[in-house]
């Protein structure tokens, strides 16, 4: 306000007394100071009053006058007066200074911008902790109205509302004109209205009409409330604080009360434009009014505890002996008052909710909606009397089903709110009945999961209330194998509640806390295999995830291990047990005892019966309710599991605080954390895989055991080799006496984890030598007596050669698959004199056409496993190469795998379209090609026989193998193979098309797809299409996919390695023919062909580490001693480079390309270690393995 002498009275004043104050004072019209041109910025921002100037007088609005500043009454000033006001110009900018070095404006609670400059360039101050929320203004500073008083004059909200409601007082057409510019302005819009506006408000529609078309003429499609601008991050705080200081100072100062014309006009305007057609009008008009009813809200509150207060006042006067009339009487009329008052804001806000909240909360901008949601939200718990009833809940159910997610989400969030005041609890009871259908519904099948998961622990509020039925708890229980990771841990703690259900009505079934303790004591026993009260609750844990389990049926007498088949999903995966234990480990602390739920799993129920004890005796009733069955057991080994990764994993994790530093100290407990989980589980594998090693599904999860188990500290504490020596030979024993795939893929695993520790390193080497050597005999008798086959002889065949297979995954088997034995009779000496390779080449060639149907998966499955035998065996002799290679090893046979080429193509010949056993065929006969390949860029040296060439006298000398080793190792595929490759190729594009229902490009008349169509395939396809169900379905059609992109890597990577394709581009054309088609995946492996992008001179790709140079004569260089090469022997190409017709650079970018997609496979896996074999030759071993 304008400040003023109090000795010189005001233009404005009057000698009335209703102008005067009790005191005698006159009253004056408030004068904003950002309007007196006297009153600088510095000194405004200090907060600091300035005396007026007594040579400037301004008028009642603040303004300077048209005539001159100064008064001359004398005419024109001396000189002395004129070196005076210059004098004093000059110390009031002296003294606007010191002001800029202190711009606290928080002291002052003002609305700042943050997109003012600072003054002078001074930084401004930190923001405080939790400040005041400050609008940006965004439109210029413009104007003295209500839009530039609160974003960029820095007053706060609260004197902006008092300042308007006093000039609402003097005049109300103005200042509610000020109020609908405000919020026009904070539309985006730049009209305005006037005064006559105002006064005429039955035209007030038209104009709004006339408002609406002008701003629609300016295409503006941005506004403030959803602009994305940093300078609106604050706007929609500061435009509703304002409006809600405004209702409380109306409130304050009666006006809300005594001119009723106030909400009128509001009406008129306001909520008139929350129905525009335009949204910025709508959605801005809309916060207001929502923003206004939420302040109603809170001042009905207050006027209905008032009347309470004041009641309970009256009442306790008039029970007092002596009754004070008057004070009864006064107590009555303010009761009446207060009354009268709540009856006109309840009005007020049943206007606003009817006429904006019913028609905004379906609107058809979801932010809208939103808007209205949180605003409800807010309203019941501010105002619970008016709100909290079934005609105003019933609004927020409607919205669970609406379609915008970020809808669903409020308004599940307001509702979990609401479910946490257990004093209105009656109150939801109705609602939730009601609702409670469509609250699981979004649990089990919303889209979002984020939804789903606030959903589930809204549901776990209502179940604290008893308002959820048996049937919806079931059905949000089975969520705990749900897919996405945020329901399976949203519904771990609703989970572990089902668990303590059950557990209290086991309890109660065998006579509650008194009979459990008679049967077990009642302290817990220090030793973990003795019987406890937990283990009953492990009991219901098993019941619960049984019945939860959609895919266990109880007439099967021998439970399975559901898990993904692995076919679609690699090895290493967890099942869906897996993911649910950890689940559950995560919801539920009991099962973090990981140590007392082994001892239960290794505790032999079988003893109740044989110790004397009654059938009635509490002791017999509590171990037989705790009897385990063989599907519980595999559950509970499931969770075991998980415990411990757990354990360990959170152990690793506690050696750092949140600030990511470490201590001693936890270091310390980490350790120890870790050695007692590796000795306690050394000796409990063994006695685990002793009484579940029978059942190939418990089997395989107790061999996970031992991933996790920490051998390095089982060696540092140096305990009893023999106990290791123990656990590997119960390893091998199921690796030799199971013949299921998944336990056979664990146990290779767990040999390859015992490999990973070099202080073991002899001891599991003995015990590999021990594999092999059963493994092998084995194979030679089954093969010996082959020809008296029977589906017996030929499955034991299949399961030894698949061992084999998952054995050379992680063992080097070239001195294996390369030695003979010596023949007992002469009958087998062909047979026995024979090495591992070529048998396994001979079973390849031989397909037992002649045995039946019922054992042709058995024969496929033969053929496929001694394929995957030999490719691992060539992959471990390339290996072999580069080692020999590197270390200066002299070569004296070369390999020749011509055999195993020529029983590859011999099945891609014979088998038909996608078959199988065709495909892998075809992926091992590019593989094997392209693995030789990589030799391509191996470095000779002086030390190899006549293999390599080392040019002595030449400038140049060359990293790569001569010719005739080329020719002899690294053969180009034949142009007949390369079109029978296309031919598969096409086979399998056309299987997964028709499984995707996609279309493929027009086959041009060439010769690459020449080759004929195979109608049977089709009619299979057909007739499986008929009779699978949509899973059934989906599962083919990913396994099409899976089968395309596989042969299609293989491609690419042959065509990369330059053995196909070699002489043109029709590999390349034809398999990229339908690349846009045939989805994402295929497209993606297609994308290794594209040529690399040509970077501009200067600004080379640095080359990754370990990368092969470009040019033989650098590589030479650097293994000299890193001297730098001329150009001149840079740019020198070799003959045989020159005659295949391929730059020097592509061979570099070729090999690099090969190499970095070969590491996604076994073969590839070789070639990414070969670097490491210089320094340690043992650690190869490990390369074979994943």
């Amino acid at each position: 306000m304008e400040l003023s002498d109090p000795n010189t009275p005001h233009p404005s004043s009057s000698p009335n007394d209703a102008s005067r104050r009790k005191s005698g004072r006159v009253k004056h019209k408030p004068v904003l100071l950002q309007s007196d041109p006297n009153a600088s910025i510095a000194s405004y921002r200090t907060g600091k009053r300035k005396r007026a100037d007594p040579l400037r007088d301004t008028d009642l609005n603040g303004q300077i006058s048209e005539d001159s500043s100064i008064e001359e009454s004398d005419g024109d000033p001396d000189e002395e007066e004129m070196k005076e006001k210059r004098r004093k110009s000059r110390s009031k900018k002296t003294s606007a200074k010191p002001a800029t070095k202190k711009p606290k404006v928080a002291k002052l609670q003002t609305t700042s911008l943050p997109v003012r400059p600072a003054v002078n360039g001074v930084k401004q101050p930190s923001r405080p902790r939790r400040p005041r929320p400050q609008a940006k203004a965004a439109i210029p500073d413009e104007g003295t109205g209500l839009f530039a008083e609160i974003f960029a004059h820095g007053h706060t909200v609260d004197a902006v509302a008092a300042e308007w409601i006093a000039r609402y007082d003097d005049h109300n057409a103005n200042a509610m004109c000020e109020l609908v510019n405000f919020v026009l302005r904070c539309t985006g819009c730049t009209l305005e209205v006037d005064v006559h506006d105002i006064e005429d408000p039955d035209n007030a529609s038209s104009k709004l009409d006339d408002l609406l078309a002008e701003y629609s003429a300016q295409e503006i499609t941005d506004y403030p409330l959803i602009s994305k601008n940093k300078a609106f991050a604050t706007f929609r705080t500061t435009m509703t604080d304002f409006f809600f200081s405004l209702i409380s100072t109306a409130h304050a100062a009666g006006v809300l009360y005594s001119d009723l014309a106030l909400i009128e006009n509001f009406e008129v305007w306001v909520i008139t434009m929350s129905s525009a057609s335009i949204r910025p009008f709508r959605h801005t008009a809309t916060v207001v009014s929502l923003a206004m009813e939420s302040a109603l809200c809170v001042v009905y509150s207050m006027l209905t505890e008032n009347i309470a207060k004041t009641v309970r006042q009256k009442e306790g006067e008039k029970k007092k002996k002596t009754v004070n009339k008057e004070r009864v009487a006064s107590l009555a009329q303010k009761a009446a008052d207060e009354e009268r008052k709540s009856g006109l804001v309840d009005d007020m806000m049943e206007t606003i909710f009817n006429t904006v909240y019913v028609n905004r909360y379906r609107d058809v901008d979801p932010r809208i909606r939103v808007d209205c949601v949180t605003a409800l939200g807010g309203w019941i718990t501010a105002a619970p009397d008016k709100f909290f009833t079934s005609n105003f809940l019933r609004y927020l159910g409607w919205v669970l089903s609406d379609t915008s997610a970020l809808t669903r989400t409020e308004v599940v969030r307001q509702l979990s709110k609401l479910y946490k005041r257990k004093e209105d609890v009656g109150r939801l009871r109705a609602f939730t009945e009601k609702f409670c259908p469509r609250f699981v519904e979004m649990a089990i099948r919303d889209a979002e999961p984020n939804i789903r998961a606030a959903t589930i622990g809204m549901l776990g509020l209502v179940r604290k209330l008893q308002l959820v039925e048996p049937n919806d708890i079931d059905s949000i229980g089975r969520l705990i194998f749900d897919s996405e990771p945020r329901v399976r841990k949203a519904v771990a703690g609703f989970f572990a509640e089902n668990i303590n259900d059950s557990y209290d009505e086991a309890i109660e079934a065998l006579g509650g806390q008194e009979g459990v303790a008679e049967a077990v004591g009642d302290e817990e026993p220090e030793d973990f295999n003795l019987p406890r009260k937990i283990w009953l609750k492990f009991k219901c844990l098993a019941e619960n995830l049984q019945s939860y389990s959609s895919e266990h049926n109880e007439e099967d007498a021998d439970p399975v291990l559901p898990a993904v088949s692995t076919a679609i999903v690699g090895p290493g995966t967890k099942s869906r047990f897996s993911l649910a234990a950890q689940a559950v480990y995560e919801g539920m602390p009991d099962v973090k005892e990981w140590e007392v739920l082994a001892g239960y799993l290794l505790y032999d129920n079988s003893a109740a019966s044989s110790n004397g004890s009654t059938p009635e005796s509490p002791e017999y009733l509590f171990r037989k309710r705790c009897l385990l069955t063989e599907y519980e057991e595999m559950l509970l080994l499931e969770v075991l599991k998980e415990a411990v990764e757990q354990r360990l994993l959170q152990a690793v994790d506690s050696e750092t605080d949140k600030k990511g530093k470490k201590s001693k100290a936890r270091i310390d407990e980490a350790r120890d954390i870790h050695e007692s989980t590796a000795l306690h589980l050394a000796h409990v594998i063994p006695r685990l895989l002793r009484k579940f090693g029978a059942n190939a599904a418990t089997a395989a999860v107790v061999l996970q055991l031992e991933h996790v188990l920490n051998l390095e500290i089982f060696e540092e504490i140096r305990q009893d080799s023999t106990t290791y020596a123990s656990l590997l030979d119960d390893i091998n024993k199921q690796f030799l006496t199971h013949a299921d795939q998944g336990v056979l893929a664990e146990a290779s695993n767990a040999i390859l984890h015992a490999r990973s520790f070099e202080d073991l390193e002899e001891v599991t080497e003995r015990k590999i030598e021990e594999l092999w050597s059963d493994t092998i005999s084995a194979l030679r008798t089954l093969v010996n007596g082959r020809k008296n086959g029977t589906a017996t002889d030929i499955r034991g065949l299949c399961n030894t050669v698949y061992r084999i297979s998952n054995l050379a995954s992680v063992a080097d088997c070239v001195s294996i698959f390369e030695s003979g034995q010596r023949a007992t009779s002469k009958k087998t000496s062909s047979i026995m004199e024979a090495s591992t390779a070529h048998i396994l080449i001979d079973l390849i060639n031989d397909e037992y056409s002649d045995l039946e149907d019922e054992v042709s998966e058995e024969r496929d499955g033969l053929i496929i496993s001694s394929i995957q035998s030999l490719l691992f065996y060539h992959m471990w002799l390339v290996r072999s190469l580069r080692i020999a290679m590197t270390a200066h090893t002299t070569i004296s046979n070369l390999p020749d795998y011509t055999s195993f080429a020529s029983a590859l193509f011999s099945i891609m010949q014979s088998r038909s379209s996608t078959d199988t056993v065709r495909l892998t065929a075809t992926g091992a006969y590019l593989d094997l090609h392209t693995l030789f390949a990589s030799l391509r860029d191996m470095k000779p040296n002086d030390k190899l026989s006549n293999n390599f060439t080392t040019p002595r006298n030449t400038k140049t000398q060359q990293h790569y193998l001569d010719t005739d080793l080329q020719s002899a190792l690294i053969r180009p595929i034949s142009g007949e193979a390369q079109s029978l490759i296309l031919s598969i190729f096409a086979a399998a594009e056309k299987h997964y098309a028709r499984r995707s229902r996609r279309k493929l490009d027009p086959a041009p008349d060439d010769a690459v797809d020449s080759a004929p169509e195979d109608p049977e395939s089709d009619l299979e396809d057909d007739d499986e299409d008929e009779g699978a169900s949509s899973e059934q379905f989906k599962t083919q059609q990913l396994l099409a996919e899976k089968q395309l992109c596989e042969l299609s890597g293989k491609v690419v990577l042959a065509v990369l390695g330059r053995v196909l394709d070699s002489e043109g581009q029709q590999v390349r054309q034809r398999i990229s023919r339908n690349k846009s088609r045939l989805g994402p995946n295929f497209r993606e492996v297609l994308t290794y062909l594209e040529e690399p992008k040509v970077r501009s001179k200067g600004k080379a790709k640095p080359r990754a580490k370990g990368a092969p140079a470009k040019t033989g004569t650098t590589n030479e260089a650097r293994a000299k001693g890193g001297k730098k090469s001329k150009s001149k022997e840079i740019v020198e190409v070799s003959s045989e480079e020159e005659s295949d017709g391929t730059e020097l650079g592509d061979d570099g970018d070729g090999d690099a390309a090969l190499g970095g997609e070969l590491a996604d496979d076994r073969i590839e896996e070789i070639e990414d270690d070969l670097a490491k074999a210089q320094e340690r030759d043992h650690d190869d071993d490990e390369i074979m393995g994943e």
